[in-house]
């Protein structure tokens, strides 16, 4: 890496455009080589009811690094396994699951792409 591709990078979530598919609405800020997206799982949202009808897919098939900010997340792996995800904890999701939102509060976390990099 050149002097002149290393420099400091900023975005700004907050400002970036939100995405929604029913009651989940992402927010994603690109940086060379890492998109860092802000995802929330409204009340109620459901992967699978929320997202899976305009993903095509019976699960979901992206890899997720990510850090939750906010609420609770239930994330059941295709082979049954399963997880509850809450504030501060760090999660790395390989493919073939769906997730939803615990409670009455809505589930808000912080995901970067370059966790893709090790599910090739």
């Amino acid at each position: 890496m050149t002097a002149s591709t290393r420099r400091m990078q900023k975005g700004d979530l907050a400002a970036a455009p939100a995405d929604t598919h029913g009651a989940i609405s992402k927010k994603t800020v690109e940086l060379d080589g890492v998109s860092v997206t802000e995802v929330t799982f409204g009340v109620g949202a459901v992967w699978s009811k929320d997202l899976k009808p305009d993903v095509g897919t019976e699960s979901c098939e992206l890899p997720h690094v990510a850090l939750v900010l906010s609420g609770t997340l239930h994330v059941v792996m295709d082979d049954g396994s399963e997880e509850d995800f809450g504030p501060h904890s760090v999660m790395l999701l390989p493919p073939g699951h769906d997730a939803w939102s615990v409670g009455d509060e809505p589930c808000t976390f912080v995901e970067f792409s370059r966790g893709n990099d090790i599910y090739g």
